[in-house]
């Protein structure tokens, strides 16, 4: 007995119509964490998060920083901050990270040094 199995692939109106959908959730979540964060500490546009273990405890730093890069807000909004972002993007503790509050990027912010300077241990890319 032979069954049949369908080959086609997803019809293009459907991708759309599922990125469409993507792309309103992004900017539905931008705008909520947006207004969240400006309630905690207002002109925040960037949340740097960065694992840290101390006393053999693991934690999280989190920093708030303005347009210019100057560190803003209390302890306790960067603790509320830390919080706001996990919740959203709970794969978020084992790396650091930062969270640009514009676009809703949240991107790894591992340190790395330029190839062209010669003191990195990776190959440089071509």
């Amino acid at each position: 007995m032979t069954t049949q199995h369908s080959t086609r692939r997803p019809l293009r109106a459907a991708q759309a119509i599922r990125g469409g959908q993507a792309g309103r959730r992004h900017i539905t979540r931008t705008g909520v964490l947006r207004r969240q964060l400006d309630q905690i500490a207002p002109g925040v546009a960037l949340v740097c998060m960065i694992p840290v273990t101390t006393a053999g405890a693991p934690g999280t730093r989190v920093m708030l920083l303005n347009d210019l890069a100057q560190p803003i807000g209390t302890p306790d909004a960067h603790r509320a901050a830390g919080r706001l972002i996990a919740c959203a993007f709970p794969a978020t503790r084992t790396t650091a990270h930062d969270y640009h509050v514009r676009t809703g990027d949240l991107v790894e912010a591992t340190p790395a040094a330029p190839a062209a300077l010669g003191i990195d241990t990776a190959p440089a890319a071509l």
